[in-house]
């Protein structure tokens, strides 16, 4: 499975159009522009899985350096800066990693 079986390419590729420019990227106006935030639980923890690149069960920071990547190949890496506010942002329990429930609960807040 992949992200276009689940959100429609044209949001995506709006999402990231509006990221474009280093430093411009918000996780929770990503969501909402890809269509993320509208989604079931179950299609999150799918979103997850694909976005889980090394399939630990977390996604780590530096998985999140390149998140924008695993929408659209040749996406830009996210600067430090941004990954670091979007880790500090879904990360609750303070283990430097975001889990399944985490990532959920940050799409859907």
């Amino acid at each position: 499975m992949s992200l276009t079986d689940i959100l429609s390419p044209s949001d995506i590729a709006a999402a990231l159009r509006d990221c474009q420019a280093p430093d411009s990227f918000s996780p929770k106006k990503f969501f909402q522009i890809s269509g993320m935030s509208k989604k079931s639980s179950s299609q999150l923890k799918e979103i997850f899985r694909i976005l889980d690149n090394d399939q630990s069960g977390f996604i780590e920071e530096d998985e999140l350096k390149y998140f924008l990547q695993r929408f659209e190949h040749g996406a830009r890496v996210l600067t430090t800066s941004e990954t670091k506010t979007f880790l500090a942002a879904a990360d609750h329990d303070g283990d430097g990693k975001i889990g399944a429930e985490e990532f959920q609960e940050m799409v859907q807040a």
